[in-house]
């Protein structure tokens, strides 16, 4: 997959879950089937801000060219993604999401991958 099209879908899922997260973040959280508090609202909403930062990185990158940039940012997306899928699969899997937890964890394994590909791609052989 190129590199302009797996940060659009990053942008497009991010703006998905975003501003949810920033705004409304006690239906989402009750969707997943966790418990919304002060202290859950606060981590919500500041987890919000941050995907709307990878939302503005993805969409205003995604016609980078390749460069020492581009390759930080690739870095960056690559160890963010794989990061949260393991907090993400400890969380689920210590029973602080529902079912749909593992939708969560197809999304962050989906860009891990995507992301470490970039960072690794084949070498043509002559």
């Amino acid at each position: 997959m190129k590199f302009k099209t797996v940060m659009v879908i990053k942008a497009i899922v991010c703006l998905g879950f975003g501003p949810l997260l920033l705004f409304v973040p006690g239906w989402l959280l009750n969707l997943l089937g966790t418990t919304f508090c002060p202290g859950a609202a606060l981590t919500a909403r500041e987890y919000g801000a941050g995907l709307i930062g990878n939302l503005l990185l993805t969409w205003l990158a995604r016609n980078a060219e390749e460069s020492p940039a581009r390759r930080a940012i690739i870095w960056n997306l690559f160890i963010y993604d794989a990061i949260a899928l393991v907090a993400t699969l400890i969380i689920l899997l210590s029973g602080g999401l529902n079912f749909l937890g593992w939708g969560i964890v197809a999304v962050y394994l989906f860009f891990t991958i995507f992301f470490g590909l970039l960072l690794f791609p084949k070498t043509k052989t002559a």
